[in-house]
């Protein structure tokens, strides 16, 4: 296998795989972590696996799963994982689901997608090609104070005004439409420059989570998910970035243990609302010769739970 996918080893040792169990991988990418988990099957073991974007599914790997009977490959998104459950008949049948979140390597290394500032191509960014709203005519009509508001809580990113305020200049003379575009202009407005992070990573980043509505689907999903799995099953789920990682977090809490704190109330034990999950280990990073191998690891953190 060419490539291997951030803490490859660590999901297939957290999915705690059964050679007849069924498994979910809702991000195909480069078929890597489904292709292990593949491997780990016996002849009456199950793969569904999803991704949003179609061109995943023109890779090699996908070619060579079609025509194992075991493989199911699915064009959809997160959200719709209890949907396809429910038409497999396998709902409370999954022994696993893995997540692993944010932008697939092929999307960044193509500058026709538009993910990445440090190549040059269109200002896309759709995760599904065929979705109707790309950045840029995100960026050509959105108001100021809500573009504002994207840059800071989706970005984290502290100059979102004066970043914004450019970017409503600038497109009322002429549309941004390309990477580059966009990237310089921040780079230009930023009066501070953080080592070794480009200045537009906040930027990139809000405007993606935003037209892809990513952490809504997260939080769709993690519900669904929970509901199809089996008891004893495992939800593994990876993170880039602490919006992301911060929802899984809290979702693995609240699902875990009491979910309604009565405090002093004179409430019986059986009124009390209980988790569905309980969470596996704490918080797992990659070590430091992944890190090495591959620096996007570094931002990486994988959160495990498992189904009461």
């Amino acid at each position: 296998m060419e490539h291997l996918p951030v803490m490859y080893a660590e999901a297939l040792q957290y999915l705690a795989i059964k050679e007849d169990g069924v498994y979910i991988d809702c991000t195909f990418g480069r078929g890597g972590h489904s292709q292990g988990i593949l491997d780990l099957l016996g002849p009456n073991g199950r793969l569904i696996s999803l991704d949003r974007d179609a061109e995943a599914f023109k890779s090699e790997c996908a070619k060579a799963m079609l025509i194992d009977s075991r493989v199911a490959l699915k064009h959809s998104c997160f959200s719709q994982i209890e949907a396809i459950v429910e038409n497999a008949n396998m709902v409370g049948k999954i022994d696993g689901i893995l997540m692993d979140l944010g932008v697939s390597s092929p999307q960044l290394d193509n500058p026709e997608r538009g993910f990445s500032f440090l190549r040059d191509g269109p200002l896309d960014m759709r995760m599904d090609a065929s979705a109707d709203v790309s950045a840029a005519h995100w960026l050509a009509s959105v108001d100021e104070a809500h573009l504002v508001k994207i840059l800071f809580e989706y970005g984290e990113e502290r100059y979102a005004r004066r970043i914004a305020g450019a970017i409503l200049e600038k497109r009322d003379a002429s549309p941004i439409i390309t990477t580059k575009q966009l990237a310089d202009l921040i780079t230009e407005v930023i009066p501070f420059k953080e080592r070794h992070k480009h200045p537009a990573t906040r930027t990139f980043q809000a405007i993606r989570i935003e037209i892809n509505r990513e952490l809504d689907e997260l939080k769709d999903a993690l519900q669904r998910s929970s509901q199809v799995l089996k008891s004893g099953g495992r939800l593994v789920v990876i993170s880039f970035h602490s919006l992301e990682d911060r929802i899984v977090k809290r979702f693995i809490r609240d699902e875990s243990g009491a979910k309604h704190n009565p405090g002093k109330l004179p409430i019986k034990e059986v009124d009390i609302q209980k988790g569905i999950l309980q969470k596996i280990n704490k918080a797992i990073k990659a070590d430091a010769q992944e890190i090495k191998q591959n620096p996007r690891a570094r931002s990486a953190v994988m959160r495990v739970a498992e189904k009461i």
